[in-house]
């Protein structure tokens, strides 16, 4: 997603599902999937596997595309019981399957999952991470200028941003103008933490106060901190922020303001120099939504309207 801050009305919610459609997540969640958790996930070791030659050479001898995913963030990851489970091992798994390889899931903080990448600790970074120029550029979102290498992605969803507040407590906050002079609490390094900043500078030109953006490692740390009266307001992607809504204190804890902004793909990370896996798993997501399996998958979790046509590279602005 960009940082901007164009309302999304009925245009975004046709393409989002309802907060009521993640009720069905709610359900769901408690039967569970494999834990993925440093261990291999999905797939078959059989080079039989339709794709499984595309892939360069050194995943088909592992046979297994290391993940580095921040998994902390439901319904899209998250363990529950011990367990690993969501939109992205589910996507991942069926993937494997086409690839002929296992996707082993690692758990690190969002805003190091990309430094992973490049330092070749992970294959992919698959991790509700928003496909936008400035990732694919390696642009510093604070200073506007080149402060890496940038990367790949291949997109399989989309998601907008959202407000949420402690339920019933702040009916005067329905757009990001009306947090001008007030304190939010986001996730580090998420497009929601750029969202907060950017709008905090709006705030200061127009004279109404700047935002008070205090970041945490996670969501759910976030999500804490607001229920303790930390904060007015949270911030999150919006199958996040909408599950959050459903399952916090069985549904009396928050509630979703306003419309979403700045609808966008999230994108499988890969590095620029790896064309040769990017393709593989373009093709791969190609094969299961065509096959059927990748719809299945976003139905379970209930995020129908999120859910990709087609296979896009670097779909993101």
């Amino acid at each position: 997603m960009t940082a901007s801050f164009t309302p999304r009305g009925a245009t975004l919610k046709s393409r989002m599902a309802p907060v009521g459609a993640i009720a069905v997540a709610g359900v769901l969640l408690l039967t569970g999937c494999g834990d993925q958790t440093n261990k291999a996930t999905g797939g078959s070791n059989s080079n039989s596997a339709p794709l499984f030659n595309q892939l360069p050479k050194e995943i088909q001898s592992a046979k297994v595309i290391k993940v580095g995913s921040d998994i902390n963030y439901p319904p899209v990851e998250f363990k529950k019981n011990g367990e690993v489970m969501g939109i992205d091992p589910d996507v991942a798994d069926a993937l494997g399957k086409q690839l002929g390889v296992k996707f082993e899931f690692n758990n690190g903080t969002f805003d190091t999952l990309l430094s992973g990448l490049r330092s070749k600790r992970y294959d992919i970074a698959m991790s509700a991470m928003t496909d936008n120029k400035g990732r694919q550029e390696g642009v510093d979102p604070d200073t506007g200028k080149k402060a890496g290498e940038g990367v790949d992605f291949v997109d399989y969803f989309t998601a907008g941003v959202s407000i949420y507040t402690k339920k019933g407590a702040n009916s005067s906050i329905k757009t990001w103008d009306d947090l001008c002079g007030k304190k939010i609490v986001v996730q580090r390094g998420t497009v929601s933490h750029d969202l907060a900043k950017s709008q905090s500078k709006t705030c200061q030109k127009n004279g109404k106060g700047k935002i008070s953006v205090e970041a945490f490692g996670n969501d759910t740390e976030a999500q804490t901190r607001l229920r303790g009266g930390g904060a007015v307001a949270g911030s999150s992607d919006f199958p996040v922020a909408a599950y959050a809504v459903k399952t916090s204190g069985g549904g009396k804890d928050f509630e979703l303001v306003g419309d979403q902004v700045e609808a966008a793909p999230y994108g499988i990370a890969v590095a620029k120099k790896n064309t040769q896996l990017r393709d593989a798993l373009k093709q791969a997501l190609a094969l299961i939504i065509a096959n059927g399996e990748y719809d299945k998958i976003i139905a379970k979790w209930g995020v129908k309207d999120g859910a990709v046509t087609k296979a896009i590279i670097n779909g993101g602005k």
